[in-house]
């Protein structure tokens, strides 16, 4: 939205004061393309209350420059929109699950790109345990024995191009079995994939749980007996390529509470 000093226009009963919008810098900013897609999906202006100063597309891209670059609310660069305005607009849109909202409709354009349907019907699960940020309470945070890692253990399925179908996070100390267990309910309700691909780390009473509650077959993918050092495993490449973008971005999501 470009404006002009002293325009504005009445949108409902909301006033949006003309701004001029930040050129966009930085890898973490929205294309155009991108830009469209998404601003239909954000939350409606309120009808009440003082007038809009910032154009949403900046507090949108300061919110993923944060999560992109892992930096603190306050040490947001001067271009972007007061660090208390974004922080505000965070909260607002994570109770309002726009995210949510945003996902279903990014994968499905990714998908019918593709030639692929656009909501699939098999998925991967995988889980990764990370060191915990300074802000995640005690309660929240346990010991990974197996990876020897203190903090978080992030659960998510994706579907066969590793595009995020729900994700969990919890102690780091939770075994996969048990953490599967939750995240593939989400799974359940929230889409039709029936068919999960999985590691070894989920076999066992797991995959009869799922099969009876859920109606869901997990196919677990060993490694081959014979197997040393580090090869890519079919089906279970994608959603661990999945992980290493997650851990490219922001390391710890707890630090965004």
């Amino acid at each position: 939205m470009v404006g002009v000093s002293g325009w504005s226009t009445r949108l409902g009963c909301s006033i949006v004061v003309g701004m001029q919008e930040r050129p966009r810098r930085y890898p973490s900013d929205t294309s155009d393309a991108q830009w469209v897609v998404i601003e239909p999906l954000l939350p409606p202006l309120a009808r009440r209350g003082r007038p809009v100063a910032h154009a949403r597309r900046d507090v949108l891209g300061a919110i993923l420059y944060v999560v992109r670059t892992g930096c603190a609310w306050r040490a947001l660069p001067v271009d972007f929109p007061p660090w208390q305005t974004v922080y505000w607009y965070f909260n607002q849109w994570e109770q309002q699950k726009v995210t949510e909202k945003i996902l279903p409709v990014v994968r499905g354009q990714l998908r019918i790109a593709e030639g692929r349907d656009p909501e699939p019907s098999a998925g991967i699960i995988d889980s990764q345990s990370v060191k915990g940020a300074d802000t995640v309470g005690q309660d929240s945070r346990g010991y990974d024995a197996g990876k020897k890692t203190g903090g978080r253990k992030r659960f998510i399925v994706t579907d066969t191009l590793g595009l995020l179908l729900t994700t969990m996070v919890c102690s780091a100390s939770v075994q996969d079995r048990d953490g599967a267990k939750p995240i593939l309910l989400n799974l359940y309700l929230r889409t039709r994939v029936r068919f999960v691909y999985a590691d070894a780390g989920f076999a066992g009473r797991l995959l009869d749980w799922a099969a009876t509650i859920l109606q869901t077959t997990i196919e677990i993918i060993r490694k081959p007996p014979e197997q040393r050092g580090f090869t890519v495993l079919p089906r279970r490449w994608v959603v661990e390529r999945t992980l290493a973008w997650l851990t490219a971005h922001r390391p710890d999501f707890g630090h965004l509470s």
